[in-house]
């Protein structure tokens, strides 16, 4: 597989600059495998697809508000820091993007907030990821969290050319969000609303769920041609006992298993048992997953409409069959579905 493969147009008019009015009200393209047709729906639908005993498996990382506006000292320039990954606690490190990253170099102070109660200061710029700072801050642990929180602003993608509005706090998050660490959210579960989990588990479904920290590494472009050539970002992922033994209950039983996004695929591929079930976990991923692939536990995925030569389209692929991926794409484009983070959905059966 090349990477020109995954190549496809998109009108600028279908990139989502908002979330639909309602989250589990967006359209849904439903493609079954088996006689490779597709049907289109409304999100919500999903819960027909599913029994007693089945699975809708979910990330439960928590984007934190890792974009900073900041002034360089001396000359006041205005500098954008994007927080990728802390890295001591206690020094206040963090590996950062900075843009313009030109004119950024070590020793170099930089000050946020209107009252520039929070200084960083660089001493690193040669890792792969753009740059390290420490922040000079004398108070607490938890008080330099609320400063960051307080600071920083939603980190929407940067093709969505729009302010952050007060919406995207609540709408760029899962409703079932609860360990902070991610710098993008896990989008195919924003369209999960409260009354449609309620429905699911009253219907017997059950929905355990993952922590994986997605990281920039998930949407940085490919730019090899060659796909094994490629290497991921690794990015932090958790799976408990319990939610191991749920969906190992499941597989026994040969029921439905749903990887609600990419991120849940790549996190249950990442700890399969050489006997093809679930391990628990605690610790790093950079699996990366494109044509061909043998899936060893999920038999359905939920996921958004991904950019272009992204490493997203392609695990997508590997699990729908790229050409009939690129053929409901096309169709997706022509009955004006909406691409991206906010946009709408797709379900693989």
């Amino acid at each position: 597989m090349k990477l020109s493969d995954f190549n496809y147009k998109l009108p600028k008019t279908r990139l989502a600059k908002h979330p639909s009015q309602e989250r589990d009200e967006c359209k849904l393209m439903l493609l079954d495998r088996s006689d490779q047709s597709i049907k289109h729906l409304i999100f919500k639908d999903i819960v027909d697809f599913f029994e007693e005993g089945d699975i809708i498996a979910l990330n439960n990382t928590k984007v934190f508000p890792a974009r900073l506006f900041g002034n360089k000292e001396k000359t006041g320039a205005r500098i954008e820091v994007f927080l990728l990954r802390e890295l001591n606690d206690e020094q206040r490190l963090w590996d950062v993007l900075v843009d313009p990253a030109r004119k950024i170099r070590i020793g170099n102070k930089l000050y946020f907030g209107d009252d520039e109660s929070l200084v960083a200061e660089v001493i690193d710029n040669t890792t792969s990821r753009g740059r390290t700072l420490r922040f000079l801050f004398d108070g607490e642990y938890d008080e330099f969290r609320s400063k960051l929180e307080e600071l920083g602003e939603t980190p929407l993608p940067k093709y969505i050319d729009r302010a952050v509005e007060a919406e995207d706090k609540d709408r760029f998050q899962t409703i079932y969000a609860k360990h902070e660490g991610a710098v993008a959210a896990p989008t195919a579960g924003l369209h999960f609303s409260k009354h449609l989990i309620k429905k699911l588990q009253i219907k017997g479904v059950y929905l355990p769920e993952i922590t994986l920290h997605i990281g920039l590494g998930t949407f940085s472009p490919v730019d090899v041609e060659d796909l094994s050539k490629h290497k991921m970002d690794s990015e932090e992922l958790k799976i408990s006992k319990d939610t191991a033994d749920i969906i190992n209950t499941a597989l026994k039983n040969k029921k439905r298993i749903c990887a609600v996004g990419t991120t849940v695929m790549r996190g249950l591929e990442s700890s399969v048992s050489s006997i093809g079930t679930l391990n628990d976990y605690d610790g790093w991923t950079h699996k990366f997953i494109y044509p061909p692939y043998d899936f060893s536990l999920a038999n359905s995925m939920i996921t958004n409409f991904h950019m272009p030569k992204s490493t997203l389209l392609m695990m997508v692929s590997a699990f729908g069959g790229k050409d009939f991926i690129m053929k409901a794409y096309k169709e997706a484009i022509k009955k004006k579905y909406n691409f991206f983070s906010y946009g709408d959905a797709m379900m693989i059966i």
